[in-house]
């Protein structure tokens, strides 16, 4: 994780460094800065400036000092709990580590943690799933690496438990580890329905697996998007022909896993803009590979004389799925562009 520093006197670039130091052994990547006329070093810019700035660049901000400059320097700049980065706030004396901003999905609170430890202080969480130690949906999709959708219904998910009341749980695959207290399986809505669970947590690919009146939506890495396409190709042209065949089967872009492809297409433009864009890994794979593929797919006379395989998009889907991957919306051909989706062999886990 990036992280950023600043403090505001000598006592606090002390206490600075002792925390640099001891997030880098772990493995992060750290920058101190000093904003006073009594540190040599001392940045030029306003508070205001510098945090701006470290808002684009960085996951986590720690102020060294007092929180009125913490929370001054950040007002402006608070806009979702789903992209704000974690901010810190450190006492120049290495007292208190305040998690402050971002503290579930921005991982404030567990790194307030690791900070505290690091300084033998004491950790501020005020988080009340944290503090009743419930179960935290948007924690849950981060440890999981999922995305997250309806922060509304997630916010009525944690009121709910928190006053001791049940919320429904669907997932489109088993899970690992037990159901938290709370949670309620639900297989459909009906069964929701009966019994009498209006809000709940839906982890699934697909934008119609709704078994609640309300639901939040936890959406896995688990699909994998096959495309082939003629030399030189537009990349709106791909661009288009992706989201079309998401459109059509349902599926959250989010849950894309990979984009693959044939060999000979490793440098096309419009599938390594389309991989860059949607920022998902472009895998790519050779004719005998996927000619090896088992599975029934759309042949093609055209494409077997032209790249030495009946059909490219079904089979690489496939073969980037997984063993245990299934095709999920066939090929889907428009404007010199092919596409398919397959899904592989998923598993959240609670701890």
């Amino acid at each position: 994780m990036k992280i950023s520093m600043i403090c505001y006197s000598l006592t606090g670039q002390s206490t600075g460094l002792r925390l640099k130091e001891g997030l880098q052994q772990l493995g992060h990547s750290v920058q101190l800065w000093e904003k006073s006329k009594y540190l040599p070093d001392s940045i030029k810019e306003s508070c205001s400036q510098w945090t701006s700035n470290r808002f684009l660049d960085s996951k986590a901000v720690i102020f060294i000092g007092a929180c009125g400059i913490a929370v001054r320097s950040i007002a402006p700049l608070v806009a979702s709990k789903k992209t704000d980065p974690a901010v810190l706030v450190v006492d120049e004396c290495g007292k208190f580590v305040i998690s402050l901003l971002s503290g579930h999905l921005g991982g404030a609170n567990e790194l307030a943690e690791t900070a505290a430890k690091i300084l033998d202080a004491t950790p501020v969480v005020t988080t009340a799933t944290d503090l009743h130690q419930c179960f935290a949906v948007d924690v849950f999709a981060k440890k999981n690496n999922c995305s997250i959708f309806n922060m509304k219904a997630a916010k009525e998910v944690s009121a709910a438990l928190l006053a001791g009341e049940n919320v429904g749980f669907y997932s489109d695959q088993p899970w690992e580890g037990s159901l938290p207290d709370g949670l309620v399986y639900c297989k459909d809505r009906q069964e929701a329905k009966d019994k009498g669970l209006s809000l709940g947590i839906s982890v699934t690919v697909h934008k119609d697996r709704t078994p609640f009146d309300e639901t939040v939506f936890i959406v896995p890495k688990a699909v994998t998007l096959g495309m082939g396409c003629r030399k030189g190709k537009e990349p709106e042209a791909v661009l288009a022909a992706a989201k079309q065949i998401l459109d059509k089967a349902g599926i959250f872009r989010e849950g894309l896993k990979t984009l693959a492809s044939i060999d000979i297409k490793k440098e096309e433009p419009g599938l390594v803009a389309l991989a860059g864009q949607w920022n998902i890994p472009f895998l790519v794979y050779t004719s005998g590979e996927l000619q090896g593929v088992q599975g029934d797919f759309t042949p093609s006379a055209f494409v077997k004389s032209q790249v030495g395989v009946d059909n490219v998009c079904e089979r690489s889907a496939l073969l980037a799925s997984g063993k245990e991957g299934v095709l999920i919306e066939k090929k889907q051909a428009a404007g010199g562009v092919t596409a398919a989706l397959a899904a592989g062999n998923w598993r959240i886990h609670f701890e």
